[in-house]
């Protein structure tokens, strides 16, 4: 049974950093993802990684603030935020793909986490 299990996240004031992890077990996959959802908005992309060539890709809004590494070891994924902004606020899902090429639509991801949820007060 394929599971995505994310953590990490919490309430933080601008400018504050957190880390989230996603355990995946089950399987391993080629390219696994970081979305996020805003309240009345619709989820989107926020950060990218394949699995074994470890590229990464980033939304523009992330760039320079986030990073994005897995765990070959116990099979985790990772995004390291720093500088939260409130704009950062959402519920943060960790996403899963067989796919080795780097992916970075909502629909090219067939596993998902139950998120966690990140909240930066201003």
């Amino acid at each position: 049974q394929v599971q995505l299990v994310e953590s990490g996240g919490g309430l933080v004031q601008a400018g504050d950093s957190l880390r989230l992890s996603c355990v995946a077990s089950g399987r391993t996959f080629g390219s696994y993802a970081w979305f996020r959802q805003a309240p009345g908005k619709a989820r989107e992309f926020v950060a990218a990684n394949t699995w074994r060539g470890g590229n990464r890709y980033y939304a523009e809004s992330v760039k320079e603030r986030f990073t994005i590494w897995r765990s070959n070891a116990d099979n985790t994924l990772f995004l390291q935020m720093n500088n939260l902004k409130p704009e950062d606020t959402g519920v943060y899902y960790c996403a899963a793909a067989s796919s080795s090429k780097p992916l970075t639509g909502e629909d090219d991801y067939a596993y998902w986490g139950q998120g966690t949820q990140v909240t930066v007060s201003s």
